[in-house]
């Protein structure tokens, strides 16, 4: 496992200012989430060396990549890093197995042709090594592009919008492919996007940026399940759930996903029985009771405790953040109806889940 990144960058741009100071952990996927324009791609400019930085710091684990303070600033073709574009960037005239190799040669690091096997197997792209790159469907050249990246062995990988020129249909091909690398790599992976879905199915750690300076860093669950800096991951505020299936209804096409504190009855999406899932429970289809639920169409009603209350983007609304062991769930209600229960932090109350959604 690589250690833990830090990356603090200064930049003056024409229409605004970078100014961040981030420490990222050393494995999984950190998305850089924010409107056009506020800096995200700048980021992994600068840490790639692309884009010198006035001041700052890059540090991988423990390779120095940028240092102001000791004058340290090294190459591009010198930091370990994959960098994989909107656009796959392949050599047209190459099939994928030459594109692969040059990339290979490129590195000419010891090592290289069992990365490049193992980078084949996890984005299953064997059978594609004998075909034109012409040929191949949009979804297909990115696995490709990536697996030319991790074929250098890189300390880091760099993602920038790499869904972003896909149809939808594509989009959902590579997204589960996405979600393995997150899963079984140790490689740290930076992920620039503006999509709520690829925010919400990969990301482990979120920066959200905002005007070139971070408004919110931490684990995706903890920063998307705040109060003070509620964020609307496309148009509705949410949480994330780690789970696992531990049955599976046939008869009602349902599966019971366990959370450590709690379970969840969900649409039946052909999970396997042990797999783990991530769940999305949006703050719009959650409510709240004060006594424990009888004769009720929710079959989801979960013991919770409510952690804190903030206020949502109607004066009239409110969001309660309320904690079921050591997940936690919101809920947007009315201020009337918060007045009218006697809802405040340390109350225990039972949460009514109207809709879960499985999301990888």
């Amino acid at each position: 496992m690589t250690g833990e990144l830090r990356i603090r960058l200064e930049l003056a741009r024409k229409d605004f200012r970078l100014d961040i100071d981030l420490t990222l952990p050393g494995r999984g996927i950190s998305v850089l989430f924010g409107p056009s324009g506020s800096g995200k791609t700048t980021v992994l400019r600068c840490v790639a060396g692309l884009e010198p930085a006035a001041s700052g710091l890059v540090r991988v684990g423990d390779q120095t990549w940028q240092d102001d303070g000791s004058g340290t600033c090294v190459p591009t073709w010198q930091r370990e890093l994959g960098y994989v574009f909107q656009e796959a960037s392949l050599f047209e005239h190459l099939d994928v197995r030459r594109n692969l190799q040059f990339g290979l040669r490129r590195a000419a690091r010891p090592g290289g042709e069992q990365a490049l096997a193992d980078a084949i197997g996890l984005l299953g792209i064997a059978q594609l090594l004998e075909r034109p790159v012409a040929t191949l469907s949009g979804g297909e050249r990115q696995r490709v592009a990536i697996a030319r990246a991790l074929a250098t062995q890189p300390r880091l990988l760099l993602l920038d919008e790499p869904l972003a020129a896909l149809d939808f249909a594509r989009r959902r091909e590579i997204l589960p492919w996405l979600e393995r690398l997150r899963d079984e790599l140790s490689v740290p992976m930076l992920y620039v996007t503006h999509s709520a879905d690829e925010v919400a199915r990969l990301a482990a750690h979120l920066v959200l940026m905002d005007a070139g300076r971070m408004r919110a860093a931490g684990p995706a669950a903890q920063v998307l399940s705040s109060v003070e800096t509620p964020v609307a991951v496309g148009e509705e505020l949410g949480t994330l759930v780690s789970a696992r299936i531990v049955e599976r209804d046939e008869q009602w096409h349902l599966a019971r996903a366990d959370f450590g504190h709690g379970s969840f009855w969900v649409a039946d999406q052909g999970s396997s029985v042990g797999a783990a899932v991530r769940l999305r429970v949006l703050a719009r289809d959650v409510s709240i009771q004060l006594d424990e639920p009888t004769a009720t169409s929710v079959q989801n009603h979960l013991p919770a405790e409510i952690d804190s209350i903030g206020d949502a983007h109607h004066p009239s609304q409110a969001l309660v953040r309320m904690r079921c062991g050591d997940e936690q769930l919101l809920a947007r209600v009315t201020r009337r109806s918060v007045q009218a229960l006697g809802l405040q932090p340390g109350l225990r109350v039972w949460a009514m889940v109207k809709a879960v959604a499985v999301i990888g």
